[in-house]
């Protein structure tokens, strides 16, 4: 299974050219065995005859895949129309979930994998390193290197003048093959750690890219690296709550000299839709009523059957959903936050590129 963030941009433009309701999303945590054929019924009553031959096929190939693959805490998103299947693991629990829309249901994603921003974790002394990448709540190893240093020296047949040249030669020869790997692999949320003063060393030697990407250096035993985990996750998620609070204090500050912000759902959907917002900022666990016309697309807050613009039915959406979907097409940074702040003006606000 793929990790939220790498498959989150593989999700955000899929949508059925029809626009028919035929992409069920799944977000299931393993435990509640009546939730899915509950939600399966429902759904089942309220879908036109092409849109429910496709939901029944689309099932099957869930319920199979989940018969071989056991597992907690997933997401699935899939169209038999659409030829589309995505399955998605996660270490923390998914609010139970089924949807069927014209196109992938990302909103909980969005908020995992602000939750669990990724990042590089080195954990190295002077001749091994480990290179981990952290994803939305998973670590994978990516390299596991070693060298062979000398870490004595013998009296007689070498001076110690020599012998410490040699071995110094030999721990820049082994840190400069780590950083040529941890250069393959990201230039940012770098987190260094490790005994000693080689992982000062080795931050030292990273080219100034490199060095503005990493977010802490941490003295661990090399072999503690359990105890680690726990502590760089809490590292990350309190960079992430000081990331939502500075651009929140920024909006604010935006908002009270009448600059570049935007506040309230029509407000902030229209200026998503203009490509105006380089941020948004989401009330976490919010939903709201929006609707979409079936027809020409016209996309707006509130309640309403049928599109003023063409006459045509319009289908019911989560706004929320749709501004969310808006932004990360348009390449704005995404957030999600609890702040009293944001609940007392929100539920989306957002920093303007222009006005």
């Amino acid at each position: 299974m793929k990790t939220c963030d790498e498959s989150l941009p593989g999700l955000i433009d899929v949508y059925d050219t029809d626009n028919l309701n035929t992409f069920v999303s799944l977000y299931f945590d393993g435990r509640d065995e009546h939730f899915i054929p509950q939600r399966e019924k429902v759904i089942q009553c309220l879908l036109t005859p092409d849109e429910l031959k496709n939901f029944v096929k689309t099932m099957e190939t869930i319920k199979t895949y989940l018969k071989k693959n056991k597992a907690t805490n997933y997401a699935i998103f899939a169209s038999d129309k659409n030829d589309f299947f995505k399955a998605l693991s996660f270490p923390v629990t998914v609010q139970n979930s089924l949807s069927v829309d014209v196109s992938p249901y990302i909103h909980q994603i969005a908020e995992l994998a602000d939750d669990w921003q990724a990042y590089t974790l080195v954990l190295l002394n002077s001749n091994q390193a480990k290179i981990f990448s952290f994803s939305c709540g998973e670590l994978h190893v990516e390299e596991n290197l070693s060298a062979d240093i000398m870490n004595k020296h013998k009296k007689g047949g070498m001076s110690q003048a020599r012998f410490q040249r040699l071995r110094k030669g030999s721990i820049h020869a082994f840190l400069t093959e780590v950083l040529d790997a941890l250069e393959k692999i990201t230039i940012e949320n770098i987190i260094l750690a490790g005994p000693g003063e080689t992982k000062k060393q080795f931050r030292d030697m990273l080219p100034i890219q490199l060095r503005k990407g990493v977010i802490a250096v941490v003295d661990v035993a090399i072999d503690d690296a359990c105890g680690l985990v726990d502590e760089t996750k809490e590292l990350m998620r309190e960079k992430s709550k000081e990331e939502h609070r500075q651009l929140l204090d920024l909006i604010q500050s935006e908002i009270l000299k009448n600059g570049l912000a935007v506040y309230g759902l029509a407000e902030t959907l229209a200026a998503v839709k203009n490509g105006q917002v380089e941020a948004v900022l989401v009330e976490r666990d919010v939903k709201q009523k929006g609707w979409m016309c079936e027809r020409c697309h016209l996309l707006e807050a509130g309640a309403l059957s049928r599109c003023p613009s063409c006459g045509k039915n319009t289908s019911e959406v989560d706004i929320i959903e749709e501004i969310v979907k808006l932004a990360e097409r348009t390449g704005a940074i995404v957030g999600f936050s609890q702040d009293e702040r944001l609940k007392k003006i929100g539920p989306v606000i957002g920093l303007l590129r222009f006005k």
